[in-house]
């Protein structure tokens, strides 16, 4: 099967390995398209422009052979079945709880926080997206499976609790909310995030993936939770008001689940997401490894509890709990979120000049890649030239460059494992091919910004830079002059052949940078 065309796929994580049909000695390059109006690459002095394409019958070829039964597609046909089943058990179990004008009532208050929590999440997951297949997993799995499972497993442990410690009911509700909820809720919403680190491993690169796939498990847990919660809420209100009396329970129900804590299930299950993404970027045999996501599943098991057993409490002590340990604590996440989605862009920054130094990337490029602001102006630019397929070259490209960036920071830290060359030059491939289109609007979306020179975090000097001391200058627009001390030494692009790159420093470390 080609791979002409990444549509089938997630450009961002490149899920098959292939090779390249080596090049007759006769091949010789010859310019390749040129760029649309708009779009022509800022020359340096003295540079000259040459563009190369691949003839189409050496195009990147990818060769898995599977038996019928370990086709990914059954396998995706045969779990996505199976959390449909469960969605329709639990939906059933809802409604039987709630009866159909009350399970209505819940499911339209409970789908109220649903997209802030949903668009949150792809906002900070924007640098390197994970798979739309992972991300509808999770929170499939969060609100059908792991629902499901919680919620016949707290009615057998509320069971238990009463005929075996023959506690009241109101014990019993105490209890199982403060120890027995927190252990079955968070092992069930930790068991998607689990399963994607068993089988989606490669799609963990850092603290940002954990949480976005704990917390899209968690949204979709607290989804058809506050759907049992509110509808049983506006049920009780029906049947005081058939008595003549009055009650507010609903709007309590909502105030409390949907407008102060639509965060809770997110922030507990995050923690576990943290200790499975510190887990995927550790060495093999490091303790972390192992003790990351134990002590993340144990912190969101505390802090569940935590939270559940203040409702026992009287209003102050419940608003006490809220105000100096859930609101400090999802602030401390947003503010890790955040760090790590910046350090993603760092690392881009850090690791993409040594492939500009070897021709593969022009030298605006490692600045635009690790730039969300440059990244938007290069799509939106192509889109104004190009129209939508030149836009969607553009936005695979920098998935796959970013995705390059990450590769090679996984090897920096020695958990690259031993296929780094084969998914590197795979990756390479795919930019040598957008190159054309790509490469003309990041260079322009980078001199539009002016980023600074030389690109942020390259640590070694460069030949014919400024003179030691001397302050560096900022990148002109295009059309303008360039002193001689600050021209960019630009490495001529060579044809695509089966190498994974080209290092500038043969006789130093590869991964050193």
């Amino acid at each position: 099967m080609t791979c002409s065309s990444p549509a089938h796929r997630n450009p961002a994580r490149p899920t098959g390995y292939g090779r390249v049909v080596p090049l007759p000695p006769s091949y010789s390059h010859s310019p390749g398209p040129e760029p649309g109006p708009g779009l022509a690459v800022p020359e340096y002095p003295g540079q000259q422009q040459h563009q190369f394409a691949l003839p189409e019958q050496y195009r990147w070829q990818y060769r898995p052979r599977r038996a019928f039964w370990e086709s990914r597609k059954l396998r995706m046909a045969a779990i996505f079945a199976l959390l449909a089943l469960c969605g329709v058990i639990i939906l059933a179990l809802v409604r039987q709880q709630t009866g159909t004008e009350g399970f209505l009532v819940g499911l339209t208050l409970a789908i109220l926080p649903v997209p802030l929590l949903l668009f949150a999440f792809l906002w900070l997951d924007r640098v390197e997206p994970t798979p739309w297949r992972n991300a509808v997993f999770a929170f499939a799995w969060g609100a059908c499976a792991a629902t499901l499972v919680a919620i016949l497993a707290n009615s057998y442990a509320t069971h238990l609790l009463a005929t075996t410690f023959t506690a009241t009911p109101s014990q019993t509700d105490s209890w199982g909310a403060t120890f027995v909820a927190p252990l079955v809720e968070e092992s069930a919403k930790g068991s998607a995030v689990l399963l994607l680190f068993l089988f989606r491993r490669r799609d963990f690169t850092g603290v940002v993936d954990g949480v976005v796939i704990a917390g899209l498990t968690a949204t979709g847990f607290a989804f058809t939770e506050n759907i049992l919660y509110l509808g049983s809420a506006f049920s009780e209100d029906q049947a005081y008001s058939a008595a003549g009396l009055s009650s507010s329970t609903t709007a309590a129900t909502f105030f409390v689940r949907v407008v102060m804590t639509p965060f809770a299930h997110p922030l507990f299950t995050s923690l576990t997401g943290i200790g499975f993404a510190i887990a995927a970027t550790s060495r093999p045999g490091q303790a972390r490894r192992w003790l990351a996501p134990l002590g993340g599943w144990l912190l969101a098991m505390t802090l569940h509890g935590t939270w559940n057993g203040s409702a026992s409490l009287s209003p102050v002590g419940f608003l006490a709990i809220y105000a100096t340990l859930m609101i400090p604590a999802f602030g401390l996440l947003v503010w890790l979120a955040v760090w790590s989605r910046a350090n993603e862009l760092r690392t881009i920054r850090t690791q993409l000049p040594v492939y500009a130094m070897a021709g593969w990337l022009t030298a605006p490029e490692p600045f635009a890649l690790g730039s969300m602001k440059a990244r938007s102006l290069a799509r939106t630019t192509a889109r104004r030239v190009g129209g939508e397929a030149a836009a969607r070259t553009v936005r695979e490209y920098q998935s796959f460059a970013t995705s390059l960036a990450f590769l090679r920071a996984r090897a920096a830290r020695g958990t690259a494992g031993p296929d780094f060359a084969a998914r590197e030059q795979e990756l390479l491939h795919h930019l040598w091919q957008r190159k054309a289109v790509a490469q003309p609007a990041l260079a322009h979306a980078a001199f539009t910004l002016r980023p600074p020179y030389p690109p942020p975090g390259w640590g070694r000097p460069w030949p014919g830079t400024a003179p030691v001391g001397q302050a560096w200058q900022p990148w002109q627009p295009h059309g303008r002059h360039v002193p001689p001390q600050y021209q960019f030494p630009y490495v001529q692009p060579q044809p695509y052949v089966n190498q994974p790159y080209v290092n500038p420093y043969p006789d130093s470390n590869p991964y050193s940078y």
